[in-house]
């Protein structure tokens, strides 16, 4: 409703500008100030009042006359306070936001007919997934959640890089190692554990072989290196059983989050199909290629880039960027849009990318980057091991364990009382822990640096996930008792909101509430033309103080209150759940029933 209603306020500005011939390029609309009862503000008298040679007050009161409430459904009053015009909603726009928000689908924007590739993640596979960069698979998915709510035909993608040395070097070590040589046991039992031992063995090897036995290993990386490049089947099978075990382990990884994906688009597709070497032909044509330091590049330096793009070796052999050049290409040619999440050290690579592009003649309105910055080490029993690094299982466990002992230590009575088993524990434990860590990091701006904290990510009482999915865990538990199913329609429960009186929810506590829950599909609409979920985040915050504060003032299941109002706030609640659960899935964050 707040999507028709801002919709209303625009066009009824609009009309009263020209009536008073006022220029309507700028309409000045904004959320009100917390203190202001109103759901939207008009700040365009400041901007009109020296065109019109009268006080911004005076101005507002003109424009405020020329609106007639009476021709508009959703806003009942419009009120001046000073240089501002505010706008309140009608008892249709309450009455129809509860309506509709009793729908599990509230939310969801309609259809743009508009197809969107999200990549994200796409960590070599060359081992675990490190928790340093635990935040490009939790933004991601928020990210393509977030659009796919929005009304966008999302497709997750994770592009494999299964081409070039770092792969060439696994693949070798992984055929000339075997198990006696390695010094040291998996870290878990899971195959991207197993096998990164190998990868690292090669790696020590090659710094302290002799001058002979480093000449030997480097030929035979380089020979699977050209192989990959000539499109050799062999070559390509050989890299292959290196990647997709090590792959398999790493969706293992990721499934906890839990982050899913459409398609592994592996880097290898685009040499074997002649995407590359056609991309390399173009690219040599183009005027700033050069060769130079045994290399072809492009010198950027007219557009800004003050470092060249290398886009083929001296022995004939691509790169990364050159393969990423003929992956975009692709993107291009199957999707409308193309978003990418990158960690901020690919700020300049994404650049070159870019102007690349746009040098072969593309189209790059479509593409978009979500740069983000690392989280760094959280405290704790999160030691290095090894000087291998901290692994993002390592903080899920983790997150796992504490929110085991926090539930035990508050739920105690209730597992005492056998009202919760083990498995109920270890299901919210499960729930608040991996929430916890996905809600504290999609949160905050991407391109702010974060220390993991986990007292702040854990806390109950604080604006954290469990916070938040408490105030779901909460409305579940009133329907409940109310002798409702959460997950059922409320109309097929004898519950029927047509003809509903929005006066019957008056206080200022049920109408906040309402009016926090009738922005969510805008929330959506701003955050996703934004590619910013963490306006979501921010919005479920203020949305659990607006549900707790009608919690602890509005008496829901009361013998003393008329079974009318009852209904109603029944309602209320059932639309808070909705909203709630909806948010938090855009986020990838459980909506536990009970905690």
């Amino acid at each position: 409703m707040f999507l028709s209603l801002r919709t209303e306020v625009e066009a009824a500005l609009d009309g009263a500008l020209s009536t008073l011939e006022f220029p309507t390029d700028d309409l000045g609309i904004e959320e009100p100030p917390e203190d202001v009862e109103s759901v939207l503000a008009s700040s365009v008298a400041f901007r009109l009042a020296s065109e019109a040679g009268t006080p911004p007050p005076q101005v507002a009161g003109q424009i405020g006359d020329e609106i007639d409430t009476d021709d508009l459904r959703y806003v009942g009053a419009v009120e001046t306070q000073g240089p501002y015009l505010n706008f309140l909603p009608s008892d249709a726009y309450l009455a129809e936001t509860l309506a509709a928000a009793t729908d599990d689908a509230y939310g969801h924007l309609t259809d743009r007919e508009e197809s969107v590739v999200v990549e994200h993640t796409s960590a070599n596979p060359t081992g675990p997934v490190h928790v340093g960069r635990a935040r490009n698979p939790i933004i991601g998915d928020a990210v393509a959640n977030l659009l796919e709510f929005a009304g966008y035909d999302v497709d997750r993608h994770y592009y494999v890089n299964d081409a070039g040395r770092q792969m060439a070097v696994f693949t070798w070590a992984y055929e000339r190692f075997d198990e006696a040589d390695l010094e040291d046991e998996p870290e878990r039992d899971r195959i991207e554990y197993d096998l990164v031992r190998y990868y690292r063995k090669g790696n020590a090897y090659l710094e302290d072989a002799s001058e002979d036995e480093l000449e030997q290993a480097e030929a035979e990386i380089e020979s699977i290196m050209q192989g990959l490049e000539a499109g050799e089947e062999a070559a390509y099978d050989r890299v292959s059983e290196v990647v997709d075990q090590v792959l398999s382990g790493m969706k293992g990884c990721l499934a906890r989050l839990p982050a899913a994906f459409d398609e592994f688009v592996k880097e290898t597709r685009f040499m074997r199909n002649g995407d590359t070497d056609d991309l390399v032909s173009r690219l040599k044509e183009l005027d700033a290629a050069v060769y130079e330091e045994d290399a072809w590049q492009l010198e950027l330096d007219d557009h800004g880039i003050d470092k060249n793009l290398v886009f083929l070796r001296s022995d004939g052999t691509s790169l990364y960027a050159t393969r990423d050049l003929a992956h975009h290409e692709w993107k291009f040619d199957n999707y409308d849009r193309a978003v990418t999440v990158l960690g901020e050290d690919h700020k300049l690579q994404a650049r070159q990318l870019r102007t690349t592009l746009e040098l072969l003649d593309n189209d790059t309105s479509g593409l978009e980057q979500v740069l983000y910055s690392y989280v760094n080490l959280p405290e704790g029993k999160m030691s290095t091991r090894r000087g291998t690094g901290v692994d993002l299982d390592d903080l899920l466990d983790e997150s796992i364990d504490r929110a085991r002992e926090e539930v035990e230590d508050r739920l105690e009575d209730r597992i005492r009382d056998d009202e919760l088993d083990e498995d109920d524990v270890e299901r919210i434990a499960h729930q608040v822990g991996i929430g916890a860590v996905r809600y504290d990091i999609v949160s905050k701006q991407p391109t702010k640096a974060i220390t993991f904290e986990w007292d702040r990510a854990l806390d109950f009482e604080a604006q954290s996930a469990p916070y938040v999915q408490y105030v779901h865990a909460r409305t579940c538990g009133i329907l409940e008792e109310a002798g409702l199913d959460p997950e059922t329609d409320l109309a097929a429960q004898e519950i029927e909101l047509e003809g509903f009186e929005a006066d019957l929810l008056a206080t200022e506590a049920e109408r906040d509430l309402l009016e926090t829950i009738a922005r969510f599909p805008a929330v959506v609409e701003e955050a996703a033309d934004d590619l910013e979920p963490h306006r979501i985040a921010t919005y479920t915050r203020e949305f659990a103080e607006q549900f707790n504060g009608f919690y602890r003032e509005c008496p829901v299941l009361s013998d003393e209150i008329d079974p009318e109002l009852r209904e109603a706030r029944l309602a209320l609640v059932a639309a808070s759940k909705h909203t709630i659960a909806n948010a938090l899935s855009i986020l990838g964050v459980a909506a536990p029933r009970s905690m």
